[in-house]
């Protein structure tokens, strides 16, 4: 399967919204190692309106980013709100005339988020942010439709390409955020927006492809600071 059709990505948003609550605890716990610890529970209400108000109706995959981020945007606390409010209506509004969805327009719908993301925060690679995760996911998938490979083919290399962001930042030094505030303290801890960006992209490379969703799990009681590994293969 080199594509997926557009009107069909309800399925896909119902598994990142798994994702999220899934991992709620585990996302606090990372959050709170170096941040004030409420990024899980805020994602996950924003995820879980989502779910309540969408559960029952039919949209497609771009019209589902589209009313995710908007509750993302204008319903949950926190900075991590505008942030993936942003990416989501950007991709979405790159890729909602597309009946197909194939390596090329997810490359552009995820370009188009991060494009809109660094018109509102001048977070760059190396700076400790969802960034470390999301750039090099949409690089991967920009090679990998140059390359002409296969959607399943790109989607595991894009979920490896995030993974390896997303581990990155455990040996960073925060440059945004409250965690900005403790300078070297915060390097040897992940980032948590990178971590539930991880997840995100995760649950919808795998459920295109098919496959269970591999982040739909808890972590066992690890400590956050350690649980690296649970998340660390990305496939």
């Amino acid at each position: 399967m080199n594509t997926f059709k557009n009107k069909d990505g309800k399925q896909i948003l119902m598994a990142m919204v798994k994702g999220i609550q899934t991992n709620k605890e585990y996302l606090g716990e990372v959050d709170g190692l170096i941040g004030d610890g409420d990024h899980g529970m805020n994602m996950n209400k924003g995820f879980t309106l989502f779910e309540n108000r969408f559960a029952d109706k039919e949209f497609s995959f771009t019209e589902g980013l589209e009313e995710l981020g908007t509750i993302l945007f204008a319903e949950i606390g926190g900075s991590m709100g505008p942030i993936y409010g942003t990416i989501l209506n950007d991709a979405a509004s790159v890729g909602e005339d597309a009946e197909d969805i194939d390596v090329k327009v997810l490359a552009e719908m995820l370009r188009g988020g991060l494009a809109g993301l660094q018109e509102i925060v001048e977070a760059h690679i190396g700076d400790k942010t969802l960034v470390d995760t999301l750039e090099p996911a949409v690089k991967s998938l920009e090679e990998s439709a140059a390359l002409g490979e296969k959607f399943s083919l790109a989607l595991n290399r894009m979920k490896k390409a995030a993974a390896a962001g997303r581990d990155s930042t455990k040996d960073m030094v925060a440059k945004f955020g409250r965690s900005s505030r403790l300078g070297e303290r915060s390097r040897g801890v992940l980032d948590a927006g990178a971590t539930s960006c991880c997840i995100i992209l995760t649950a919808m490379a795998e459920c295109f492809c098919g496959k269970g969703n591999s982040y739909d799990k808890k972590y066992n009681g690890q400590s956050a600071l350690y649980a690296t590994a649970g998340l660390a293969s990305g496939g």
